[in-house]
């Protein structure tokens, strides 16, 4: 079997991270079991280069550009379609591809939530529907993720779920010092400052539970020049609580520098509103870190069995009166963890899938 995947996205947050962490597993199969044509950065893609079975080619074309969509470039297509089918990590789809395709939706946020324009809403509307009236199967990591696809999409192709993980680096990382009684007093968030990520829930909260006796940092890994609050009060509240440093925006981390939070950090607080996975609580529980959630239907699908406590989503007033037992409760360790996310085990059924997916098509 020869696959052809889109790795463009590959070292980028979000998506990027889910790609860096199946390729890996689906890499090991070069050479015996499959061959693969890689394209993006070649600089990202450079470990796989003398992998018998690999081959790799520079594309530099953005995902989803007027390009993209259009005239993509003829060489890469000529040598996508040469191979037995095109998996792309997500459901951007390049123009020319004449073989079976395989997408993966993560999540449909921006039809479930108000976060984009009407037309920008609209546009990606439009591809999504594209991906599914392409795809031959759809990929997806989560079943609140699928059931959306079904139900917004109307979508009748076979939908798999293969969940998100651990990055292999995670596990690499080698921590410095034990979680101790010297924790640091840090309530960590983790994500970007779009509506549905809850930090409009989790700021006037955590102003909240400071007049009432929190003794804690705030600590948001992101940048605070893009934050808006039609709030003045709370804006000027957000301001002084920079100024004395109660509230630190770190900017763009390193991904040592954010597993170096997550190990100091003595909570993590995920406010969502909506997610198609949510992987900041899984890593930070991977470091001991006691994690604090909303309890959307996904966060109660994925953190099931999972020692983690929950607030009523948008809550700001349940979210304020749990922080302070749950930070304080928080110098206890955690139990052990359930071992239920691997992406090797993803990777795997990714193959599988694509494999059944040829095969069905020399069938018809």
């Amino acid at each position: 079997m020869k696959i052809a995947i889109d790795c463009r996205m590959s070292g980028k947050s979000g998506i990027g991270r889910y790609l860096d962490g199946i390729l890996p597993g689906m890499i090991e199969t070069a050479g015996s079991e499959n061959q693969f044509f890689l394209f993006g950065k070649r600089e990202r893609l450079k470990i796989y280069q003398d992998k018998d079975g690999v081959e790799i080619e520079e594309c530099g074309v953005k995902p989803f550009s007027f390009k993209d969509l259009y005239f993509f470039s003829h060489s890469i297509a000529k040598k996508i379609n040469a191979c037995d089918i095109f998996y792309s990590p997500y459901c951007n789809i390049p123009s020319g591809i004449h073989i079976p395709i395989c997408t993966t939706i993560h999540d449909l946020v921006f039809l479930d939530m108000p976060i984009a324009s009407l037309v920008g809403t609209h546009i990606r509307n439009m591809i999504y529907h594209y991906s599914v009236m392409r795809s031959a199967k759809i990929f997806t990591v989560s079943e609140f993720s699928a059931s959306r696809i079904r139900t917004l999409l109307r979508c009748k192709k076979p939908i798999v779920v293969g969940y998100n993980a651990l990055a292999k680096n995670l596990a690499d990382f080698k921590k410095e010092q034990e979680k101790s009684s010297s924790l640091n007093q840090i309530i960590l968030f983790v994500g970007n400052i779009k509506k549905h990520k809850g930090l409009q829930t989790l700021l006037p909260a955590f102003v909240l539970a400071r007049r009432r006796g929190l003794n804690a940092r705030l600590v948001i890994v992101g940048e605070s020049k893009n934050f808006r609050s039609a709030d003045k009060q709370f804006s000027d509240r957000l301001f002084d609580a920079q100024k004395t440093g109660d509230v630190q925006f770190t900017g763009c981390v390193s991904d040592e520098e954010l597993y170096s939070l997550y190990q100091k950090a003595r909570l993590l607080v995920q406010p969502s509103l909506y997610e198609g996975f949510g992987i900041p609580p899984l890593e930070a529980l991977s470091f001991g870190t006691h994690v604090l959630i909303s309890d959307i239907p996904v966060f109660r699908e994925i953190y099931d069995g999972y020692p983690v406590s929950y607030f009523h989503a948008g809550d700001k007033e349940d979210l304020a009166a749990k922080l302070v037992p749950a930070f304080n409760s928080a110098k206890e360790p955690l139990p052990p963890l359930p071992q239920k996310y691997d992406f090797a085990a993803t990777s795997a059924l990714i193959l599988k899938e694509l494999s059944e997916t040829i095969l069905q098509k020399q069938t018809q």
